[in-house]
């Protein structure tokens, strides 16, 4: 296999991905005229299609770069969170969908209004909105990474790698609607799948064998223990189990990318055999991104001049885009560099479209701000959906400044106000004296746990700045870091606490809190 970086053919092919998808997105916008339509494909989607593209949503960019990066650069233990997805399965599909699917709403906040009130309604899709402008930065921003890893640019090419790539996403998110999304998360799910498949094929192929496959433990693997007591250490086996199971269940369970496309289901089964597939299709991926990592590990093990000075320890986030690039047959690696892109806008054009549905329908249709006609208030969930595109390639330049690899980075973002989110749909549903006070603060201390634990590094520094407190204390050191296109400088130092906690922890403080403040104010108004 020749090393020669991305060729015309290459190229052409990326090219024709991104214009076939917009194309696409133009000829759902000519069959559709109604914000239904649009936001849930009039409810009788294929639960097979469904199922696919829940996965293809929630795998991203981020995790079709992070599963091969984490296996290869710090250990497989990670790999042990699918033992968690049977659990996952039988949680939503007969504990959360029947109750969801009695209701045909457009919008997962609509629920809460009927139990906790609309300020509970607004507090809800207030944070999903927040949460899906994150993730969707983030992930925006790793693609861009990855892409410039690909192409043999530099780091201050980023900015412009980020604007064409949010651009196709958001142009034919903006004309199709769910419709194209769904369908678009089709083709890009078999691009990922495939760009997996052949990279262990061609490995194989170089080095003759499975020869590859790792039979110990490699030097450069972190330490990954079945449990430890130590908040510091970065993965065990029980907080992998536990995080990965928390964060699912309230995904599925909590996130409006999620609801909205069980609703586009028929019923309570087809949304079960939906959320089934996504769970198959979810591991048979997973694995095969895990087993990438083994595949590049033992690849560049045998070939450390290919690395161009990276450290398979450091860098270990660049071997997947550096091989696609660099060491697949030209046009191969057109077609996987486009699943990249696939990956990408998977993500970006479910969370523009699930966020749209949510500014339209819980703050503007439910504040008396509805349009007159449908077709204005089709037109004006095509506007949104622009807007908030827009918004999320302007952010995404801002997750330069959080530490860790992918993996960690993600942990960091997307599990602040996930499981928050989720409980607001427990105390919902399941605790029958809750009570709006008592939800506000249970929120509130939950969603301050999530970013003490995320942030500890940097508030550890910030404590040395200004109170001069060691960050002995708390068993770590400071560090500087560096902005690889700017080359400014800042201190922090190292997490105290594991990520994997974020999910647990925020999910455990607050249901705790939520509920202990929900009985005192239930008690208090009962006896006045």
């Amino acid at each position: 296999m020749d090393s020669h970086g991305l060729q015309l053919l290459d190229w052409i092919l990326i090219a024709s991905y991104a214009a076939s998808t917009i194309a696409l997105g133009y000829y759902f916008s000519r069959k559709q005229a109604s914000t239904k339509e649009y936001f849930i494909g009039s409810g009788n989607m294929s639960p097979l299609l469904i199922g696919v593209s829940i996965f293809a949503t929630l795998l991203s960019t981020i995790s079709y770069l992070s599963m091969p990066g984490e296996s290869a650069g710090k250990g497989p233990v990670n790999l042990l969170a699918l033992l968690g997805y049977p659990l996952v399965y039988v949680i939503v599909a007969y504990g959360l969908l029947p109750v969801y699917m009695k209701h045909r709403v457009t919008s997962a906040y609509e629920l809460l209004e009927e139990k906790l009130g609309l300020g509970i309604r607004l507090l809800g899709a207030s944070m999903f909105l927040l949460l899906r402008v994150v993730w969707m930065t983030l992930l925006v921003y790793l693609a861009a990474k990855a892409m410039i890893v690909m192409m043999g640019l530099e780091p201050k090419y980023i900015p412009l790698v980020v604007i064409v790539t949010g651009t196709v996403s958001i142009v034919y998110t903006s004309l199709g609607g769910l419709r194209a999304v769904v369908v678009t998360d089709f083709m890009q799910t078999v691009l990922l799948f495939g760009g997996a498949l052949m990279v262990i094929a061609m490995v194989t192929f170089d080095m003759g064998g499975f020869g590859w496959f790792p039979t110990q433990w490699q030097p450069n693997w972190d330490t990954q223990p079945f449990i430890s007591f130590d908040p510091k250490t970065r993965v065990t086996v029980v907080g992998t189990l536990l995080a990965t199971t928390v964060w699912m269940v309230a995904t599925v369970g909590g996130d409006q990318t999620a609801v909205q496309r069980f609703m586009s289901t028929k019923d309570v089964s087809s949304a079960r055999r939906a959320l089934a597939i996504q769970l198959l299709v979810g591991s048979a991926v997973a694995a095969t991104l895990y087993v990438v990592g083994f595949a590049l590990l033992g690849y560049f093990n045998q070939h450390p001049e290919h690395l161009a000075g990276i450290s398979i320890e450091e860098n270990a986030d660049d071997l997947f885009p550096r091989y696609i690039s660099y060491h697949l047959p030209t046009g191969i690696s057109g077609l996987v560099v486009a699943a990249m892109f696939a990956a990408a806008m998977s993500s970006i054009d479910s969370g523009i479209n699930s966020i749209t549905a949510v500014v339209m329908t819980d703050f503007l249709d439910r504040l008396g701000m509805k349009a007159k006609d449908e077709k204005t208030h089709y037109r004006r969930a095509q506007f949104l959906a622009l807007s908030v595109g827009v918004l999320v390639v302007a952010g995404s330049f801002s997750m330069k400044y959080i530490e860790g690899n992918i993996t960690e980075v993600t942990g960091k973002t997307v599990n602040l106000l996930t499981t928050p989110i989720f409980a607001l749909f427990l105390f919902a549903l399941f605790v029958p004296f809750a009570t709006s006070i008592g939800v506000v603060v249970g929120t509130i201390c939950g969603t301050a746990t999530g970013v003490l634990i995320a942030f500890s590094g940097p508030f550890v520094a910030l404590l040395s700045k200004w109170f001069a407190v060691d960050p002995a204390v708390f068993n770590v050191q400071l560090k500087t870091m560096t902005d690889p296109v700017t080359g400014a400088q800042w201190i922090t130092a190292e997490d105290p606490i594991t990520f994997q906690w974020i999910g647990p922890m925020a999910l455990a403080v607050t249901m705790a809190t939520g509920t202990i403040a929900s009985w005192l104010t239930n008690k208090k108004s009962s006896s006045v």
